[in-house]
């Protein structure tokens, strides 16, 4: 959070805490999120500019720093669709502005070789997942998520005009990463 400067987008921004806190620090933040229920939490918690808004839809705006946090990779949904929300969050940048985003690199979850090498499966990318959520009686609809590991990010970022620059790495294979 220290990291954000200037007018702030917050991608996927779930119940808003990112969002309050910058905007408890005087920040302009316009918050968006999918989810209308997400929202409706937003707003209930004093968000002051919040929408039901899909990062591609949005359009004629521009930011200085836009956050996906909470593994915002996640959104892609798959690799081959990463050079597409990149561009997209490019063009929503005003010049000098700056990208903040985490993953995972979620290679731990697979068996390890003595040799180093890993036992994943080849039938494409293995940070592609498949979620659904449940609870008690109700069952929502499948989605795609994208856990993304530095190296391919960086490559990405490289390959869609973008600089990426390894902010800080934690304990369990996840990472910050700035894209200008």
């Amino acid at each position: 959070m220290e990291l954000s400067r200037g007018k702030v987008l917050d991608v996927g921004c779930g119940a808003g805490s990112h969002t309050l806190y910058l905007q408890e620090k005087g920040f302009e933040v316009t918050a968006i999120d999918i989810s209308a229920n997400a929202v409706k939490a937003c707003e209930l918690r004093g968000l002051k500019d919040v929408r039901v808004q899909d990062i591609l839809d949005l359009e004629n705006v521009k930011f200085d720093t836009i956050l996906l946090l909470m593994n915002g990779t996640g959104i892609f949904g798959a690799l081959s669709e990463t050079s597409k929300y990149l561009q997209k969050l490019k063009s929503l940048l005003n010049p000098n502005g700056q990208i903040l985003i985490d993953s995972s690199d979620i290679i731990y979850m697979f068996d390890e070789y003595d040799d180093g090498s890993f036992s994943v499966p080849a039938d494409g990318y293995y940070g592609e997942l498949t979620f659904t959520i449940s609870y008690k009686n109700q069952t929502d609809d499948t989605f795609p998520w994208l856990y993304l590991d530095y190296n391919t990010l960086q490559n990405a970022a490289h390959s869609n005009g973008l600089q990426c620059e390894l902010v800080m790495e934690g304990k369990h294979y996840d990472y910050l990463a700035k894209l200008f």
